[in-house]
């Protein structure tokens, strides 16, 4: 079943065209990945999905668990099971990162489900402290203000601790990889892989290769200058990885 359908999307940003004509399909259980130069259009794409207001489209479809996506609102997006993990993630000064994720877990399990019976804050805090230490993250984290003071590789640990806590249906990685050293980068790709499975699909957009080292891809493409102009499997990323982009650009 195909779980996000995209077809020929046009998005603009500041009247400025940067996508030119999109099309991408992801069924249940898939792990897509989109390579390419900087400036290509990779971010581009997935804050558009999410709903980003920067990001006009302006021609195309898309369709999500078989609902036109282009008439939900963000928030009913994340409802609904899609995740973002930002390139760069926000700080939110004064919200712990514990009270954040409580919050943002009940309202999610209760969008999906009416009748979810709110935990205890005893008992998310012990569900928390689990998926912290699978992160190698300290529990004092939980403490501090989201993403307040983080290094870069505890902001995107962080990010993948509340894709965890959510458990979305598909999870759009923008550049989860940047500025990771290579414990942070294994600690952050093995987070995700370990929630492979038929409910949970993942779009990582990266640069390089190596995130692709942990994280097997079904499906790899090629985007330059707002198109895809090449789809494979995971033996074009290697490629990639040895050739670069020159022949594309």
């Amino acid at each position: 079943m195909s779980l996000l359908s995209v077809t020929n999307l046009h998005v603009s940003v500041d009247s400025k065209e940067i996508l030119h004509g999109v099309s991408l399909e992801i069924k249940a259980g898939e792990v897509h990945a989109i390579m390419g130069p900087n400036g290509s259009g990779k971010s581009t794409l997935v804050n558009a999905l999410a709903g980003h207001p920067k990001y006009q489209i302006t021609k195309g479809n898309a369709e999500f668990q078989g609902k036109d996506l282009l008439n939900i609102a963000p928030n009913t997006r994340a409802q609904a099971g899609m995740f973002l993990a930002m390139q760069y993630p926000k700080e939110i000064a004064g919200v712990t990162l514990r009270s954040f994720l409580f919050a943002a877990y009940k309202a999610q399990m209760m969008a999906r489900d009416p009748e979810f019976k709110a935990v205890s804050p005893v008992r998310f805090q012990k569900m928390l402290e689990e998926e912290m230490k699978s992160l190698h993250m300290d529990p004092a984290f939980a403490e501090r203000a989201v993403n307040k003071g983080f290094s870069g590789g505890e902001k995107k640990k962080s990010e993948v601790l509340q894709m965890r806590v959510l458990k979305p249906h598909l999870a759009l990685l923008d550049e989860t990889d940047s500025g990771l050293d290579v414990d942070a980068l294994k600690t952050v790709a093995e987070g995700v892989e370990s929630m492979r499975g038929p409910e949970f699909s993942t779009l990582i957009v990266t640069h390089y290769a190596r995130i692709l080292g942990y994280i097997v891809p079904d499906h790899v493409h090629v985007m330059v200058a707002g198109k895809i102009v090449e789809s494979g499997g995971k033996e074009l990323a290697q490629r990639l990885e040895k050739e670069g982009y020159a022949k594309y650009v």
